[in-house]
């Protein structure tokens, strides 16, 4: 843990879930992770840092990365936060699509944006954007699907503005995954699950532990000659066409 204090992760979303599964992973490998969430991570570990903030709320989440990064070099970022708002296309609420824009999209940036003069001080730096399958459609996904497609595009900008400074910046798109999230929707054995789980061409569910080892893969060193790419980590279901 020595080298520690030199290996700084920030992650959004880390209080359950994916995020909170990436928090555990870095820490194991020797990083301090500062954690942002709307509520306390629940991670006890003496390089573990935790903010709570309304990554929703623009200015508050300025505000924290003011305050992050006035202590901190960050030298990898991971843009996980995120949330459905579930509706049908005559359902879809204009508010909705503006929080989930101000959480996928602004936060990202606004991070990003934090971030970059210790990035470029250090000609160092990873990012991952964690996207979602639904960008290739899902019913009942507008707004949700729409953002994280968004968050693809940034992806691919900043690599291309960004390469030039040691900078990596990478899209994790997950599929179904058992998480918090996952199960506000349906029950992990449900017939419901059973069926998708059978649907997929792997017959089972991610885990994730699949979502925290493609974003190592992403974040480490050796993936230096790899940018603006995006990886499915779905089982297969960005194949085809699958029914949740």
């Amino acid at each position: 843990m020595s080298d520690a204090l030199n290996k700084i992760a920030l992650v959004t979303g880390g209080s359950s879930g994916i995020g909170k599964g990436i928090c555990e992973d870095l820490l194991a490998r020797g990083f301090t992770v500062i954690g942002l969430a709307r509520r306390d991570c629940g991670i006890n570990h003496d390089y573990f840092i935790n903010y709570e903030v309304d990554l929703t709320n623009t200015q508050d989440t300025k505000t924290v990365a003011a305050d992050i990064t006035a202590n901190y070099d960050v030298t990898h970022l991971v843009n996980n936060a995120g949330v459905i708002r579930p509706a049908l296309v005559e359902d879809v609420e204009t508010d909705d699509l503006m929080d989930l824009t101000r959480l996928h999209m602004g936060s990202a940036l606004i991070l990003m944006q934090a971030v970059l003069p210790a990035m470029k001080k250090a000609r160092y730096g990873r990012v991952v954007n964690m996207s979602s399958r639904a960008v290739v459609g899902l019913q009942e996904r507008t707004s949700y699907a729409a953002t994280k497609a968004a968050m693809i595009s940034m992806t691919r900008t900043w690599a291309l503005e960004l390469g030039q400074h040691g900078i990596t910046v990478n899209t994790i798109a997950p599929g179904p995954v058992v998480t918090e999230m996952f199960t506000d929707v349906m029950s992990e054995e449900s017939e419901r699950a059973q069926k998708l789980a059978d649907s997929l061409p792997v017959k089972r569910l991610g885990t994730v532990e699949d979502l925290a080892h493609a974003t190592w893969f992403f974040l480490s060193p050796e993936s230096s000659f790899i940018t603006g790419q995006t990886l499915f980590v779905c089982g297969g279901s960005s194949v085809g066409s699958i029914t949740i």
